[in-house]
């Protein structure tokens, strides 16, 4: 089974301006991964960040990204980008008192992209273990990000209201949706990660 997500607006809600970034959620048989596809547009704005591709890469949010985002109860997360050059970081987070922590980072991923320079677009594949996604996971975001200095664009596939905040940010729990999560997780979905999270 499948899901399939379309980013087509920017943070607060107005067009991109440009062509749809395309994401889908699978899962075959009793895999114990999710596999993530990624289809966007390549800007190539800011440039490869010169990590080795197929490994963690901090701060890659600073860099040209595709984000998602699976939330579970208690208001923990997953947080994995990938970059169209290779690189990827996944955060384990959770919101305690109204705090965002970052609970492990860095962990390891199966994940390959590739540049297709004639038509300026990159596609990227994700395997993203069960082990990582949160208890009763059931809410999703995702989000793109590219261009430098004041062409820095933060697009989002359900963003926050216009006119409600001044600036982005992508852990404003309140505007993820619910999904259908229930054709991608096995009913007995338990993650020993997140068992050892208070």
């Amino acid at each position: 089974m499948t899901l399939t997500f379309e980013i087509t607006q920017e943070w607060d809600g107005s067009p991109t301006g440009h062509d749809p970034i395309m994401i889908t959620l699978s899962r075959s048989g009793n895999a114990d991964s999710i596999t993530m596809e990624v289809t966007a547009p390549f800007f190539n704005d800011p440039g490869n960040p010169g990590g080795e591709p197929g490994k963690p890469f901090w701060e890659l949010w600073e860099y040209e990204v595709v984000e998602a985002f699976f939330l579970g109860e208690q208001d923990k997360y997953l947080e994995v980008e990938f970059c169209p050059h290779g690189q990827h970081i996944v955060l384990m987070l959770n919101v305690v008192n109204g705090v965002r922590n970052t609970i492990k980072t860095k962990l390891p991923l199966e994940f390959k992209a590739k540049i297709n320079a004639e038509d300026k677009t990159w596609q990227g594949v994700a395997e993203i273990p069960l082990e990582y996604l949160p208890p009763k996971t059931s809410r999703f975001n995702a989000y793109a990000i590219h261009g430098s200095d004041k062409k820095r664009q933060y697009e989002a596939l359900f963003p926050a209201p216009s006119g409600e905040h001044e600036n982005p940010d992508f852990h404003r729990l309140q505007y993820f949706k619910t999904v259908d999560y229930n054709v991608l997780l096995p009913d007995n979905y338990q993650s020993k990660l997140w068992s050892e999270v208070e």
